[in-house]
């Protein structure tokens, strides 16, 4: 079964021979190797782009072993560049590769070479590929299935798939699988795949401690937290740790595109608010499989589901803060309310809540009114799991089904 990235793969297209390099990163298992591998591969060879003007080298195979060395690597590249004509070079997980920002320099300098590289670890771009190529390369952040990507190669109605969408998450392979095997899939994935790698590439001495503040921020999605509240949580439960210790496993976590954190937003100050901030899991099947699927609030599921698809539409995502001054039993306090989500890209930005049920008039109310302590022109609007059909009330606030949001990724502009 093929799943189409046509979003990916449109951009791809649109930066051949442009852009620099081509640095896809994201989440194992998320489709960044087929994308390019398979999907853009396949894409090259219809626009007459010969087979052996493609060069793809799979780092993390067995069999390319030899190549993790930086001259070998290079080399084998050379080896393969016969004439003057265009050539695209593809290389997976590239921080295999010791030595790689030296291959990559020499190989950008190359006129007929455009060069896409892949890696399943942010570290390696803050720290190497980023520093050494700004201004001369792209950033493509290939994140799991989307639910308009997810629910035609599901093969479920829509609430079918939208339930199974908050529980398996958005991994590729979970399509491809039993219901009954997607929990040992995903549990794997995590003992197996990204544990393992945190704990070797970044040289845990305390996997203990990771693994319990992953349990952590997987229970806390949606949540306000941060790495002291964390910190006493793991001393309460017996755990002797430091005050960094948390934060450097956070920072870990995120590295690995398992979590994404999001700042507290000050909507009339214009400014962000140090601590705490909420984060929120890159795959709801990951994070679920985490906690052994017990922990379905789904709440705070569709929460984190609304958060991913925001970041899918490449929005930059805060959480939104208003303070107010208001009189309660007859004393003025000051209070603070929350906007779910401030969701920024360009000139354009949406303040958006998320609400299961509102079939209660006092909690659609409580919903609705940081909206209209917000004094500017941007759009508003209420995303509900109950099944109604879009539309504008009398205040201005757009109220949408999830599903109705999540399935059309023009949604926020379709009225």
């Amino acid at each position: 079964m093929e799943i189409r990235r046509d979003g990916y793969l449109d951009r791809l297209d649109r930066l051949r021979f442009a852009g620099g390099v081509k640095i896809i990163t994201g989440l194992r298992r998320s489709g960044k190797s087929y994308l390019l591998f398979n999907l853009f591969y396949d894409h090259l060879i219809s626009l007459g782009v010969p087979e052996d003007h493609i060069v793809r080298i799979a780092l993390d195979s067995i069999e390319n072993s030899q190549l993790r060395d930086a001259d070998m690597l290079y080399q084998e590249v050379i080896s393969r560049i016969s004439d003057d004509d265009p050539y695209y070079i593809m290389m997976d997980e590239i921080q295999l590769a010791e030595g790689f920002v030296d291959v990559v320099n020499s190989l950008k300098r190359r006129k007929n070479v455009d060069l896409y590289i892949t890696g399943s670890n942010s570290r390696f771009l803050s720290s190497d590929i980023v520093t050494e190529f700004r201004g001369r390369g792209i950033q493509i952040n290939v994140r799991p299935l989307s639910f308009s990507e997810y629910l035609p190669a599901s093969g479920m109605d829509e609430h079918s798939a939208w339930h199974s969408y908050l529980t398996y998450g958005g991994l590729p392979e979970t399509l491809s699988i039993d219901e009954d095997e997607r929990m040992n899939y995903l549990s794997e994935l995590i003992d197996v795949v990204y544990l393992k790698d945190i704990i070797d590439r970044r040289r845990i001495r305390r996997p203990d401690v990771l693994d319990s503040v992953f349990n952590i921020l997987s229970s806390a999605v949606g949540s306000l937290t941060n790495p002291h509240r964390i910190d006493n949580i793991l001393i309460s439960s017996g755990f002797d740790v430091d005050g960094g210790t948390v934060s450097d496993h956070i920072s870990c976590l995120e590295d690995s595109f398992l979590f994404e954190e999001s700042k507290r937003f000050d909507v009339k100050g214009n400014a962000y608010i140090d601590t705490p901030s909420k984060y929120y899991a890159v795959d709801l099947g990951i994070r679920n499989a985490k906690l052994g699927f017990r922990q379905n609030d789904y709440t705070h599921l569709m929460e984190n589901a609304i958060y991913n698809e925001l970041r899918c539409r490449n929005y930059s995502v805060d959480v939104g803060v208003i303070g107010i001054r208001e009189y309660v039993e007859g004393k003025r306090q000051y209070r603070q309310l929350e906007i779910d989500f401030v969701a920024n890209r360009g000139d354009r930005r949406y303040y958006i809540q998320s609400a299961y049920r509102i079939d209660d008039p006092e909690k659609k109310e409580q919903e609705i009114r940081p909206f209209l302590k917000v004094n500017d022109g941007f759009r508003k609007i209420m995303l509900v799991g109950d099944d109604v059909p879009p539309h504008t009330n009398e205040k201005g606030i757009r109220i949408m089904n999830v599903i109705d949001f999540m399935k059309d990724p023009d949604s926020l502009d379709s009225y």
